[in-house]
């Protein structure tokens, strides 16, 4: 199973990206405990904080490994007029960067940050072609950490998403965003999209989700959640000695699993 989260920033997509990870490496409940991969393809990654991850000080996003990208995609020069390679060598490339607690492998991949960030750059070019290796060749349960949009996914790639889940929080430029992506989604080609609810305290509000969501069927909802900002100033995992976001996480992965056998 291959699952990339997106939602509007701060939504709490890395949230519940890093509980699903984590309860999809511990099986439980009837379910085996899988190989999970959790892939952190965020601007801004945070995914290691949220697993309780320690990063070793000198590890830093596979997109600002100028010299290891100048290397597989055989750059010839700088600036316009740039040649290179569209297809480099990424297979070995999880083993050599990976991190790993509790069953899950974190890869922290990260996303171009400059203007024309969606061209075909030699960065945008090598972290695709990894991102597609990690969902077509490898046998692991993938769980992608996107940023708002789906730049990340390419028309090949889509093909090994098995859902795409969108977090909206109760807000209108939530639920704004939420569609956005769904329309983006739909242009590439990926037909199964979910929503999350996150920091919710009221019905009111879970009425309010579906409504706004209209298509995009909801599968359920995290609510708000004060150990989650208190693990993160503490450093600890979010879910660690969080009951209710185990539960809650535990609840949505049963109901997607059984939308994806629909």
């Amino acid at each position: 199973m291959k699952i990339a989260i997106a939602g509007k920033g701060g939504v709490g997509k890395t949230t519940l990206a890093a509980a699903m990870a984590w309860l999809l490496a511990q099986g439980g409940e009837g379910h085996p405990r899988k190989k999970v991969l959790a892939i952190d393809a965020d601007p801004t990654p945070s995914l290691a904080l949220s697993l309780g991850i320690k990063l070793p000080a000198d590890l830093v996003p596979v997109c600002e490994m100028r010299e290891l990208i100048k290397e597989r995609t055989g750059v010839t020069s700088e600036g316009y007029g740039v040649f290179f390679k569209l297809n480099p060598h990424v297979a070995d490339i999880p083993e050599k960067f990976w991190v790993e607690r509790d069953g899950v492998k974190l890869i922290i991949l990260g996303a171009v940050q400059k203007g024309g960030g969606g061209c075909a750059c030699p960065e945008n070019v090598f972290l695709k072609n990894l991102l597609s290796h990690l969902i077509l060749q490898r046998d692991e349960v993938a769980v992608v950490d996107m940023e708002a949009g789906v730049e990340h996914l390419g028309r090949a790639t889509v093909k090994g998403v098995n859902a795409l889940i969108i977090v909206v929080e109760p807000s209108l430029p939530s639920l704004e965003t939420a569609h956005k992506i769904r329309r983006l989604a739909s242009e590439i080609g990926i037909k199964r999209v979910f929503a999350v609810g996150n920091k919710v305290m009221r019905i009111e509000q879970i009425r309010f989700l579906e409504e706004g969501l209209k298509d995009i069927p909801l599968l359920g909802c995290l609510s708000y959640n004060p150990k989650v900002q208190e693990a993160a100033f503490k450093g600890k995992a979010t879910f660690e000695d969080n009951e209710t976001l185990i539960k809650e996480t535990r609840d949505i992965l049963k109901k997607l699993q059984e939308a994806l056998l629909q």
